[in-house]
């Protein structure tokens, strides 16, 4: 029987955490926040019995039910190692401090904070360091963490931080969250033919390699001044010129989706961008999560510039139903 768990889901996106969860066995009823008006009507059009309540600065705990669970994967681009590293200075990361606010407020049983892989060492750790003190302040709370990556469910190169905390009230004697979804050790290389790029592009059948497979030279700033790509196997796009830039071609995997999708693939003997349907497929959602959303009450389609930028933005379905497993004993 589903355990059914009221969720308030801040930065909501189009509803990972929510999905990811469903996936796991749960029946949800969200309570989602988002200022993004093609998220948001993402999140409508997939989810009708979501409430949605507002940008997170507005949302109060005396306004909501009881809350079981809240996730957020708040804005991460001042702790990207792509970005300006402004930490928790900055405006976007800063909101995470709404998001504690809400946890002060409604006191779940679980939370969960997803972020870039950057927000571990933004500013030396010293941000890292500060989240954790806010988190620890709450009270009541044990903390647990892990880097995830969901290399090992999808084959996407994606490192995220993962933080839960879970309440530790008596009674609750188990073996904690993390770590989870490891793979064991040898099991990184020699699984090219069935876990690659091709396996999840529209339409493709997997399979092995052969010998007149596509080469392609990609130009990049390594000792021979290319990346060989084969066909399953996904290029970067970004500044395809430049002579300082490498790794740009993921072996059997795509690399991390971003809000442009900057990315191809090789099949069939061509080279082509992502879809945003193999974009979807990539982060765990079904095929045309993002197709469609709900505008003041009538259903449109969705530009391929937004359904990109929505992947991208997005929590991995797949790693949020590994992490909603293993606080099932809290949950239950």
């Amino acid at each position: 029987m589903a355990k059914h768990i009221t969720q308030l889901d801040l930065f909501s996106g189009i509803g990972g955490f929510h999905l990811g969860f469903e996936k796991a066995g749960y029946k949800v009823k969200s309570y989602f926040s988002e200022i993004d008006k093609h998220a948001i009507a993402v999140y409508k059009h997939q989810f009708k019995d979501a409430e949605y309540v507002g940008s997170v600065t507005d949302v109060r705990g005396a306004q909501l039910p009881k809350i079981d669970l809240i996730t957020f994967g708040s804005p991460c681009q001042d702790f990207s190692l792509a970005g300006k590293r402004a930490g928790l200075a900055g405006d976007r990361s800063g909101l995470i401090l709404e998001a504690i606010r809400l946890i002060r407020e409604c006191r779940p049983s679980v939370f969960i904070w997803e972020n870039v892989k950057g927000s571990f060492s933004s500013n030396d750790g010293r941000d890292f360091a500060a989240i954790l003190q806010e988190f620890t302040d709450l009270g009541g709370y044990r903390l647990e963490w892990q880097l995830l990556n969901t290399s090992w469910v999808l084959p996407q190169n994606r490192e995220r931080v993962y933080l839960v905390g879970y309440s530790t009230k008596p009674g609750r004697n188990w073996r904690g969250v993390f770590p989870i979804g490891e793979k064991p050790s040898g099991t990184n290389e020699g699984t090219r033919d069935a876990t690659n790029v091709r396996a999840l592009v529209a339409g493709a059948k997997s399979g092995g390699r052969h010998s007149t497979m596509t080469l392609l030279k990609v130009k990049s700033a390594t000792k021979q001044g290319y990346e060989i790509a084969e066909e399953g196997d996904s290029i970067n796009l970004t500044a395809i010129n430049s002579t300082t830039r490498r790794g740009r071609v993921g072996k059997a995997q795509a690399q991390t989706l971003d809000t442009l999708c900057a990315q191809a693939v090789i099949k069939e003997d061509r080279i082509r961008r992502l879809t945003p349907i193999e974009c979807e497929r990539l982060q765990g959602f079904p095929d045309n999560h993002t197709a469609y959303g709900i505008y003041d009450g009538e259903v449109k389609k969705m530009s391929n510039t937004q359904r990109y930028k929505q992947c991208g933005n997005a929590v991995t379905v797949d790693i949020v139903a590994l992490v909603a497993e293993a606080v099932k004993p809290i949950l239950k």
